[in-house]
């Protein structure tokens, strides 16, 4: 007969198969075109077949797969994710994402909630600080990756039942959503989560830097000012920047124009030279240099490419 932890063990598995089958029903059902739901922040995404890579903004959000896996460039790092997974975006970056295991049969299937600073930090204030983890010294990574432990799972079937008794959904659907945090707060990443809800931590300073910047791209900036702005030593500033986004200021400027440019010119294909000095480029040549570097073609064939059709930012799961 096998040792009682061996049974625990093998209970606790069948339990989160469970728990996975029951999400990705939920996920199935209430999945629409543009990944919204009747609750407030929380995301619903549905994809059916393995997707090439694509710039887009992250969000601050919390992305947990159910089915499929999802990979994620950002500056010079790779986040991969799978069934049982959760990755967590404490800032918004420009990322390059895809879908790397997807298909009618079995679509990609995953639950997404926003994160607002504000909750966060409401939370931080209610909880006993021994309960707390370490915030830690610096700013962290802007993104994280782990496995998804049985009460976040939990909690997250049980608000997405919601969507089938809209009766209950104004009361229960806060409360859980606060949980969902908690669990957050409380798990591997919550050094990450709980960097988001402090107005003084680092990894908050350089999300002001980062607004600013998305505020202003087509603008140059001298990077001292920056450091200015957010209260920084300019190498305090550089080695927190870096390890929040992976990129340097200028870099993550220059995601920014490249990712704005090509939104403009599924819109304007006839205006490429127009567009290059619109996102802050002086040079039409720099503009198509850096831009077929970022996605592979020059903008007056990605423009033709793109006549047609529609690039309007759409909810992500990161």
């Amino acid at each position: 007969m096998p040792d009682p932890p061996v049974v625990a063990t093998i209970g606790r598995c069948f339990n989160r198969v469970v728990d996975l089958d029951e999400l990705r029903t939920l996920l199935a059902r209430h999945a629409r075109s543009d990944a919204t739901t009747a609750i407030d922040g929380v995301l619903v995404s549905k994809v059916e077949q393995a997707t090439a890579p694509s710039p887009a903004m992250s969000g601050t959000v919390l992305a947990l797969i159910a089915q499929g896996a999802k990979r994620i460039a950002l500056g010079d790092r790779v986040y991969e994710y799978r069934a049982g997974q959760y990755l967590v975006a404490s800032v918004d970056l420009p990322i390059t994402g895809h879908y790397t295991e997807a298909g009618p049969e079995r679509p990609a299937l995953g639950f997404g909630l926003t994160l607002h600073p504000a909750a966060i930090a409401e939370l931080l204030l209610e909880a006993d600080p021994g309960d707390l983890p370490p915030a830690g010294g610096g700013a962290p990574s802007g993104m994280a990756v782990s496995d998804a432990p049985g009460e976040l799972v939990d909690a997250v079937i049980r608000l997405l039942r919601l969507l089938d008794r809209p009766r209950d959904m104004t009361v229960l659907a806060p409360m859980i959503k606060r949980e969902i945090l908690w669990r957050l707060i409380a798990g591997e990443q919550g050094a990450v989560v709980r960097h988001l809800g402090l107005a003084d931590s680092s990894l908050t300073h350089i999300a002001r830097a980062v607004r600013w910047i998305r505020e202003h791209y087509p603008q140059s900036f001298r990077v001292e000012d920056l450091a200015r702005l957010c209260g920084m030593s300019l190498s305090a500033f550089y080695r927190n920047f870096h390890a929040v986004t992976a990129m340097s200021p200028i870099q993550f400027q220059k995601q920014i124009r490249l990712q704005e440019a090509r939104l403009l010119l599924a819109t304007h294909p006839g205006d490429v030279t127009g567009i290059g000095y619109r996102v802050g480029y002086d040079s039409p040549s720099q503009f198509s240099r850096e831009y077929r570097r970022r996605f592979g073609v020059p903008p007056s064939q990605d423009a033709a490419h793109l006549r047609g059709s529609t690039l309007h930012p759409a909810p992500t799961l990161a």
